[in-house]
């Protein structure tokens, strides 16, 4: 029979060793450190991340980390650097070694070939007094008392440590870089993240209808406007076309609930004179905002001279995949 004690205590302690490992990671944002991300910082190559096993796929992390925030990287497993891939290192770069041990023995390998071509080496290292702690030039120290499984051999805690001092790293020198989120959208074009960042209102609203009736139209006019245009709301135009309000089809539920005399009504009767709008050039997660804000399903859009030019819909931002 499967243990539920046995298995929370073990998925708890778990993280209470994580997050340990984590809380003692704080003591290496010292004087090395810096010294480290600003020789990054200045360096004319790029950021060149090794590593094997466990470390390896971390330092793959941290290389996607890295180039999407600005400073120029690649992966190179240890590996296969002394057996051809050293090639890909050149001389203005920067060599990231990831072990927790740091004797292990292909980096013994590696190291001395680094140190013949002039590179510049980094340690990612718990061990301060291991070999690649005492050979790099830089070292970023991860201490890891324990790993988190109970026989204190998977590498757990100890990558969980590379990776948050792979983070620590990167966010550091997008800090200096003054990377912004436009620079971001750069490097993310693609899925809902990068639609966040780029993606404008007017971007969407031309693919609408633009349903508008005047002050003074009929009620029956109105529904017919926006049963047509299929968007459940109208725009309110006055006859110089500036825009006066907003009708919904809430609004006309209302009417309806009230048993007016629907002859006697023009669309200024029940429109909402003050309607919520966005301008074109706002981005489209803005616009979730707003709608979420308000708990309303569409906006209307206006121009830089204030003018009606559609409307952007709730539908629009699911089908683009920011909801």
């Amino acid at each position: 029979m499967i243990s539920e004690a046995l298995i929370t205590k073990t998925a708890l302690r778990t993280l209470e060793i994580e997050a340990s490992t984590l809380n003692a990671l704080k003591s290496s944002i010292n004087a090395s450190f810096v010294d480290c991300v600003q020789a990054i910082y200045t360096c004319s190559g790029r950021l060149v991340v090794t590593g094997v096993g466990k470390s390896a796929l971390v330092g793959q992390k941290i290389v996607a980390t890295l180039n999407s925030t600005g400073t120029p990287s690649l992966f190179m497993h240890a590996a296969d650097a002394i057996h051809g891939d050293l090639g890909m290192i050149q001389s203005s770069d920067f060599v990231l070694c990831l072990s927790k041990s740091g004797e292990t023995p292909e980096v013994k390998v590696l190291v001395p070939l680094l140190r013949n071509l002039g590179i510049t080496l980094i340690g990612m290292v718990s061990n301060l007094d291991s070999y690649l702690g005492q050979q790099a030039r830089y070292v970023l120290h991860t201490p890891v008392p324990q790993e988190a499984d109970p026989n204190n051999l998977a590498p757990t805690a100890s990558t969980t440590a590379q990776a948050a001092m792979g983070d620590a790293l990167a966010t550091s020198l997008l800090a200096l870089r003054g990377f912004t989120p436009q620079d971001f959208a750069q490097f993310h074009p693609g899925g809902a993240l990068g639609k966040q960042l780029y993606l404008r209102v007017h971007d969407l609203y031309p693919q609408n209808e633009k349903p508008a009736v005047l002050l003074e139209d009929s009620i029956q006019r109105t529904i017919l406007e926006m049963t047509s245009k299929r968007l459940g709301a109208t725009a309110v135009l006055d006859r110089k076309g500036k825009l006066r309000g907003i009708i919904t089809d809430g609004d006309l539920r209302r009417m309806l609930e009230r048993g007016q005399d629907l002859n006697g009504l023009c669309a200024q009767d029940i429109m909402s004179p003050s309607p919520k709008v966005i301008g074109e050039h706002d981005m489209a997660a803005n616009a979730l905002q707003m709608m979420r804000r308000n708990s309303i399903t569409q906006l209307i859009v206006i121009g830089e001279q204030g003018q009606y030019l559609g409307f952007v819909h709730l539908h629009d931002l699911i089908r683009e995949g920011l909801i």
